[in-house]
């Protein structure tokens, strides 16, 4: 049996941001990946759409080009050039980790692995390994729907798979995967059909983020079948969508399953460990990381808390630093924490919805402050497209606890007013800071 001061399941951005991590404090570490380096955010997730999202965002700048004076003849989009491309920058980012886990002396696996006990794993030839710390970040893969017909559909990882642009493509789903993997379709060129259990999207957003992007999503071509639960998929000459209410849309090339993620806890062996679960099947974890087996942990997405890149490699640092750094209460708080939707626009939240507000605090306690402006990138434009800000704030003193942003920007603006609301600035902390004009994040220190 082979001995290690952490055993770490899983080659993602957090399992391996916490090996490295460990491996700096003279931990000696192993880390068990059957497939590339990287996990989801690298692979088959953050990087690969967002190399999408820019082209999708050409795309549309392209179209807008005439109104700035240039006359530009665009005959076509190659999507297999792109998708060229874009593969061997992911290729070059596995190597990167590779060498990276190999510079640091760190053990890479290439097996997945289950518990025979409480800190004691196995590898699929059978070779088991002891750890003194065992971390599970084995992430999170694509729900398919339990319904006639699901397997004709494709997910999230499939739509990297495509070697050609599909003609017409029903995306069922109205979270973030839906709504950012949609865009690039629409944009290079593909005809959308967005299928949402409700009215809206975006629904665990700020209620103004998905109104204004839903309208937005419309205007360039994106069409939406609302209160659409799906009860089959068949295939015939094309793929045909029946939903439960008996309505049926026909002539798809693709469907694309976007509603939700299943964490990969099911054939990892956590009843051997004594490591409990959700009902969802997500690792149940405290504040520290901790599972409910002793010396056994949890990070990313796998413990079903804002699943985001940067709070699994936020989550698996700080475990690191607990356990093998001496600091003995360092944790990652889950208060205040920023994301964007790679949408077309970008949206860019971070801190309490205005549901949230009202939920957690009196009336008399808030203060709400609201702006829409046609950002001057369009003054020239012919479509006029709002950008819409919303700022919460509580108490005497207005303190922001929340901002949300829905425009061209807000993916990049978000991150320096998300340091501002976590260090609790003010709304009069906003209002003293000297504007930069013309700009659309003005108007975040320009609200009245």
């Amino acid at each position: 049996m082979r001995s290690y001061d952490l055993i770490v399941l899983g080659g993602g951005s957090g399992g391996l941001a916490a090996a490295q991590r460990a491996a700096e404090y003279g931990a000696r570490v192993v880390v068990f990946e059957p497939s590339r380096l990287g996990g989801t955010c690298v692979n088959v997730g953050c990087v690969p759409k967002k190399v999408m999202w820019n082209a999708a965002h050409l795309a549309h700048t392209l179209r807008e080009a005439a109104a700035y004076g240039f006359q530009i003849d665009v005959h076509s989009h190659d999507w297999s050039a792109l998708k060229r491309g874009r593969d061997a920058y992911v290729a070059r980012l596995n190597e990167f980790y590779r060498v990276n886990l190999e510079s640091k002396s760190i053990d890479w696996v290439r097996s997945s692995a289950s518990f025979q006990a409480p800190r004691e794993i196995q590898d699929e030839a059978g070779e088991t390994y002891h750890g003194e710390h065992v971390l599970i970040a084995t992430g999170a893969f694509p729900t398919v729907p339990d319904l006639p017909g699901a397997d004709l559909g494709m997910t999230s990882d499939g739509f990297f798979d495509l070697e050609d642009l599909p003609q017409r493509v029903a995306v069922v789903g109205s979270g973030y995967i839906a709504i950012e993997l949609g865009g690039v379709l629409q944009a290079l060129g593909c005809a959308v059909t967005q299928f949402i259990r409700y009215e809206t999207i975006l629904r665990d957003f700020d209620e103004m983020l998905g109104r204004y992007l839903i309208e937005q999503m419309r205007a360039h071509g994106t069409d939406f079948v609302t209160g659409a639960v799906p009860a089959r998929l068949e295939a015939a000459e094309a793929l045909s969508l029946t939903t439960e209410d008996g309505r049926c849309v026909a002539g798809f090339d693709r469907v694309l399953w976007a509603i939700g993620r299943t964490p990969n806890t099911a054939s990892i062996g956590l009843r051997d460990a004594g490591v409990e679960t959700d009902a969802s099947g997500n690792v149940t974890v405290d504040r520290w990381q901790n599972s409910s087996a002793a010396g056994v942990y949890a990070i990313g997405d796998v413990t079903g808390q804002a699943q985001l890149t940067p709070v699994a490699i936020a989550a698996g640092r700080r475990l690191a630093d607990r356990i093998f750094g001496d600091q003995n209460d360092c944790h990652l708080s889950y208060e205040n924490i920023p994301t964007v939707v790679f949408s077309h626009p970008p949206v860019g939240t971070v801190g309490l919805t205005e549901q949230e507000a009202r939920k957690q605090y009196a009336e008399n306690e808030l203060k709400i402050y609201t702006s829409e402006f046609v950002p001057l990138y369009n003054a020239l434009t012919i479509e006029k497209p709002k950008t819409a800000m919303k700022l919460i704030t509580v108490g005497a003193d207005e303190r922001i606890v929340g901002c949300h942003v829905v425009g061209p920007g807000a993916d990049e603006m978000l991150q320096g007013f998300a340091v501002a609301v976590a260090m609790g600035a003010r709304k009069r902390d906003f209002d003293d800071t000297v504007a930069i004009h013309p700009t659309s994040a003005e108007e975040l220190v320009t609200m009245r």
